[in-house]
């Protein structure tokens, strides 16, 4: 299974690649929208992290194309976030998230039980 992490939080980025290969995952990572949406698309992702604040695309409007997209609209997306903003939080799941998952409320393995928990493993 492969798991799109896309956040420019190099060091997020390495603490969730270590936990995923544990459990067997194969991870791709990605700094910035733009290039979130690339390997979307080119590495067929089984599931996408995605976070809200990027440095070019705002998480939500990454999400928006993603489910607007033949190729990516099936794949399951779990925004993370250092913010709680109701609204933000409300717009993606709106937009098809199937979770939001604040990133300082969460260790690595509950972040991993809930990859299982969507792709029912």
């Amino acid at each position: 299974m492969k798991i799109l992490l896309i956040d420019d939080d190099e060091d997020f980025v390495h603490i969730f690649e270590a936990a995923l290969a544990r459990e067997g995952f194969q991870t791709v990572a990605a700094g910035t929208g733009e290039d979130g949406l690339v390997k979307a698309a080119s590495e067929k992702p089984d599931l996408i992290l995605l976070d809200q604040v990027l440095p070019d695309i705002p998480g939500n409007d990454v999400l928006k194309r993603l489910k607007a997209d033949n190729q990516t609209k099936d794949t399951p997306v779990i925004l993370l976030s250092n913010f709680s903003q109701e609204e933000l939080v409300k717009v993606a799941l709106d937009q098809g998230a199937v979770d939001y998952v604040f990133k300082y409320q969460v260790e690595p393995k509950d972040v991993v039980a809930k990859i299982k928990e969507v792709l029912k493993m």
